[in-house]
């Protein structure tokens, strides 16, 4: 079962401003949560256009959006290739998209897939199962300043340097080959005033390793270019995070695709030329409803931005 609890569903599919004989691109598919209120709304003329790397989750969003009226195309693939899948299925451009980034339920509750600290699993962490690099690689093989780097950057780790050194000590002796094993490095690298409040010392190290193993925010930002070759005038993008780097990525972009002139205010003409080539729905990010978050705590940290090609 691909039981996955969707996170803000009626406002991110809200925001793309369903056509009914509109092409539609969900580049997270999972358990076809988004993609599922998306084909309920299109017509036999309509086109979802479903992306998921899971083999697992294309079985689940196959069966929940067997009897829909519109085309839906499933494809196994990271979206970094979203414009090449757009164009080998005989499009040209699309009238929205949506990203609801991160990891799933199912792939957290799997134990076997090593993303959690609390089920004891072998270093994984792989949102395509077929990809080589693990978790067990990064750990066990990346030197001791590439580690904190991760740590630092995808975690925002303020103890980055301690654990990659400690990390690095006890692969010395022998590798590190378990969830729990590397959960329990992480803590004694923390200092134990630091571990007795706030969540599980060894969070923000897992998320950064996870980041690092799928290369989820170089994809993202590969991806995000890739929308404005796609998408339509009038065309929407709707892009769900739950982390603050993945999050302000999608702010910049979505502010730097805005900007209009940028000609110096003393010019009494433009001569740049350039124009906004989006229009920004969302000033501010929406949030999860406190009747969302009693249902489901993983949504807390959860933002939905939404943008409009011009």
């Amino acid at each position: 079962m691909f039981n996955h609890v969707t996170v803000l569903r009626d406002e991110a599919v809200d925001g793309l401003k369903i056509k009914p004989d509109g092409i539609y691109v969900d580049c997270t598919l999972g358990g076809a949560g988004h993609s599922g209120l998306i084909a309920s709304q299109l017509s036999q003329d309509g086109v979802l256009i479903g992306l998921d790397q899971d083999t697992k989750a294309l079985s689940a969003a196959k069966e929940r959006l067997e009897g829909v009226i519109c085309q839906v195309h499933l494809v196994k693939t990271n979206f970094r290739h979203i414009a090449q899948v757009v164009r080998d299925l005989g499009f040209t451009k699309v009238d929205g998209i949506l990203f609801d980034l991160g990891v799933s339920s199912p792939q957290l509750d799997e134990s076997e897939r090593g993303f959690s600290y609390h089920y004891e699993a072998p270093l994984d962490m792989r949102m395509d199962r077929e990809q080589e690099r693990t978790a067990f690689e990064v750990v066990n093989q990346y030197d001791e300043a590439e580690i904190a780097r991760i740590l630092y950057i995808y975690g925002e780790e303020k103890f980055s340097r301690r654990i990659a050194r400690r990390i690095v000590e006890y692969r010395a002796n022998k590798p590190i080959e378990t969830t729990t094993e590397l959960a329990e490095i992480i803590k004694e690298s923390i200092p134990a005033a630091t571990r007795r409040s706030g969540p599980h010392p060894a969070r923000r190290s897992f998320q950064a390793i996870r980041i690092a193993v799928n290369e989820e925010l170089t994809v993202f930002e590969e991806a995000l270019e890739q929308v404005m070759e796609i998408l339509a005038p009038g065309g929407r993008v709707s892009v769900i995070t739950f982390h603050s780097l993945e999050d302000r990525i999608c702010k910049q972009f979505y502010l730097e695709q805005a900007k209009g002139c940028v000609c110096p205010p003393n010019f009494p003409i433009c001569t740049c030329h350039q124009k906004p080539k989006l229009k920004i729905i969302t000033r501010k990010p929406t949030a999860p409803s406190a009747e969302e978050l009693e249902q489901n705590a993983r949504a807390r940290s959860a933002k939905l931005r939404v943008a409009e090609k011009i």
